[in-house]
């Protein structure tokens, strides 16, 4: 059964070992041996084929882009597309970065992690990152939930996209890294705005709350996108949680593929 991938790391192996993700590896995940591993193309095309996973979005930094993370998208750009995450307290040279990786390269869509600069989504700093995705077409991630990492959780609460969808109804919002313990504000919130939705990234399906499940069988079957944040989540172990998971006939594959295809790549790009 096909996928698309919303979020994966191909560097992690050339980040160091920062003391709040080896927190968040053993805490978490219990994966610290494969949680700092980088990719070659070929190893991540041979996996994704084998699990039938047809496109992978790779993290990317927007200001200082990785040429060997460039190297997949030029190598394959069928297969990998960019999500470039920006810190939008430095004004206008991310946003210009941004547009430069849009003109240049696959860009699928942008991020922002609201932990890592303690400020709400509804912040006035966040606001020209949104007009410019606007502008571009581009959808924007927005990490929501309690980070695991020891930062601040307060920011990530969903209630914050209320403001911000109210007041950039185009912008298509992906909130990230689930939404715990807030998963009711945020299902609520995506039955009020057509254009907000959920990626499971970074969440195992094996833990998804019982009112996410139903939201996926019901009103919220185009809403939730497939992501794992390999190899934070291991991509062969998340695919296989998410198969195992009491959905209704069709619903798995719109978790999997199809949301993603409608929501990133609307034209088939």
């Amino acid at each position: 059964m096909r996928a698309i991938d919303c979020w994966v790391n191909v560097t992690m192996g050339d980040m160091g070992r920062p003391d709040f993700m080896v927190r968040v590896s053993q805490d978490y995940f219990k994966n610290t041996d494969n949680f700092f591993t980088s990719f070659s193309i070929d190893e991540l095309i041979a996996l994704m084929d084998r699990l039938e996973v047809e496109r992978a979005l790779l993290a990317i930094d927007a200001e200082q882009p990785s040429d060997d993370v460039l190297g997949f998208c030029a190598a394959h750009p069928e297969r990998f597309s960019l999500a470039p995450s920006l810190d939008p307290r430095r004004g206008m040279k991310p946003l210009r970065a941004l547009e430069s990786l849009v003109q240049h390269h696959p860009v699928a869509i942008a991020r922002v992690v609201p932990f890592l600069i303690n400020l709400p989504p509804n912040d006035r700093v966040y606001y020209p990152l949104y007009t410019r995705c606007i502008d571009l077409d581009l959808p924007v991630s927005i990490n929501t939930g309690i980070p695991g990492p020891p930062m601040p959780g307060k920011v990530q609460d969903p209630m914050y996209l209320d403001d911000v969808c109210l007041f950039f109804p185009e912008l298509k919002i992906v909130m990230a890294h689930g939404a715990d313990p807030w998963w009711n504000v945020a299902i609520r919130l995506m039955l009020k705005y057509e254009n907000l939705y959920l990626m499971t990234s970074a969440y195992a399906p094996k833990y998804f709350p019982p009112e996410l499940i139903h939201f996926m069988n019901t009103r919220g079957k185009h809403k939730i996108l497939f992501a794992t944040d390999h190899p934070v989540l291991p991509l062969e172990r998340a695919l296989s949680e998410a198969k195992a998971l009491d959905l209704r006939p069709g619903v798995l594959e719109k978790y999997l593929y199809e949301n993603a295809r409608r929501v990133l790549f609307p034209d088939g790009k």
